[in-house]
């Protein structure tokens, strides 16, 4: 049940931070940024990918890439905020920046709690 709600949990996340990425992508001007814009492209393409991944396929690869991706996108957006990441720098001020980091921060939760799920439940299955 719990692992369930983690998938549902971990790909509204996945979907979440996607949208947020095609929207700033789109309708923001960061498609006329280089190297950032075109991540926030791949950025939206791989959540979605990898949110349909989460729901249709039962194994730990999936949990694994829910995790890297909220992992990476957040440290992306730290960097963005502190030293600055290939010229763009935030200032943690805006709804998108907001939702930004707890779509991520659930990405990396859900993830995390799958793949500490599916390791138990191979521990269990070479035990028995």
């Amino acid at each position: 049940m719990l692992t369930t709600w983690m998938r549902v949990l971990g790909a509204a996340g996945l979907a979440g931070s996607a949208a947020i990425h095609f929207y700033l992508y789109w309708g923001s001007g960061y498609a006329d940024i280089p190297v950032v814009g075109p991540l926030f492209l791949v950025n939206g393409i791989a959540g979605l990918v990898i949110a349909v991944a989460l729901l249709a396929w039962r194994h730990w690869l999936p949990a694994f890439f829910t995790l890297g991706f909220g992992g990476v996108t957040l440290l992306a957006y730290l960097l963005s905020v502190t030293v600055g990441f290939y010229g763009v720098h935030d200032q943690f001020n805006s709804q998108y920046e907001y939702w930004g980091v707890i779509t991520e921060a659930v990405c990396v939760i859900c993830g995390l709690v799958l793949l500490v799920q599916a390791i138990r439940a191979r521990r269990t299955a070479q035990n028995a």
